[in-house]
């Protein structure tokens, strides 16, 4: 399934049908335009013109063979009936999905919102796919369901980030694509050196463009993080809540004295983990105000 980038400015529903229809965007982009649509319901006319044709049919078929029989005649008229309703069936046109004409209304009127994968070549579509990969596991993981990490921000800020990225790295292709034709059409000194600027450009640009995609990437980790303390936190918090049950029966069996010290270690993991826990959400809150990047004076 094609991946497409779509401008978070977008509404939701139009992005959503952007995403399930990659490869009919491409077609579009390529100058496929779908089929008008009927203004008159095919179905209702073709079923007229099929009985007034039955009709006639039969009206012929009394009068001949109220004239005398002419049984050859009717199998005559028969067969051109016969002939004329598949020449009806053979002119209906195939439906177009209507949700085809919703994707090509909404592609003309976005033109420009969205990003397919032919906008990027390799070296960019490798950045694209670490910077989806860094946004998903954000906004799927745990912390941030809960409300642990601020997310408000991070729904609003990551799409915008992976846009942007996403848009500079199209833009930094299709850049890369007109260089490398300058080049092959002509390989002087001249031409060399005029290109060296130029190909330093390109270079720093990718460069600023991977930086912001490994700082995606370093809150990605600072939120993995915080995702195995949070469920090492919630296991250990399930053995707390079972801990009177335990205690209940080393008091019973008179071998509590032996299991006390367990019981407290059990207790200081779980308070060293909830420290943990805290203190891997503060530094992915860390990590996320260098995504704002630097403060400004």
């Amino acid at each position: 399934m094609q991946y497409v980038v779509v401008d978070p400015e977008v509404p939701a529903d139009v992005a959503d049908l952007f995403r399930r229809h990659g490869p009919l965007l491409s077609r579009i982009r390529a100058g496929w335009t779908p089929e008008p649509q009927p203004v008159t319901p095919k179905l209702a006319t073709r079923l007229l013109q099929a009985g007034g044709a039955t009709a006639a049919l039969f009206l012929l078929g009394v009068v001949l063979l109220a004239d005398g029989g002419h049984i050859l005649m009717f199998v005559t008229a028969l067969l051109i009936f016969v002939a004329f309703v598949g020449h009806l069936a053979a002119k209906e046109p195939m439906e177009t999905d209507p949700e085809e004409h919703d994707v090509y209304r909404h592609a003309r009127w976005y033109e420009g919102r969205f990003l397919l994968p032919e906008d990027f070549d390799y070296p960019a579509e490798l950045l694209r796919e670490r910077t989806r990969q860094a946004v998903e596991y954000v906004l799927s993981s745990g912390v941030h369901v809960s409300g642990m990490l601020d997310g408000v921000r991070n729904s609003v800020m990551l799409p915008a980030q992976e846009w942007e990225i996403s848009r500079l790295l199209a833009k930094l292709s299709a850049l890369r694509g007109e260089h490398r034709r300058l080049v092959s059409e002509g390989n002087s000194p001249e031409v060399v050196a005029a290109m060296q600027p130029l190909e330093r450009a390109l270079a720093a640009s990718e460069a600023a463009v991977a930086a912001r995609v490994e700082a995606l990437e370093r809150y990605a980790r600072h939120v993995e993080e915080a995702e195995r303390a949070l469920r090492a936190h919630e296991q250990i918090e399930v053995l707390r809540s079972r801990l009177p049950k335990y205690e209940e029966l080393l008091a019973e069996t008179g071998a509590d004295a032996l299991a006390v010290p367990q019981i407290d270690h059990l207790a200081q993991d779980a308070g060293r983990l909830e420290q943990a826990l805290r203190d891997s959400v503060r530094s992915a809150h860390e990590a996320f105000r260098y995504l704002d990047g630097p403060a400004q004076a």
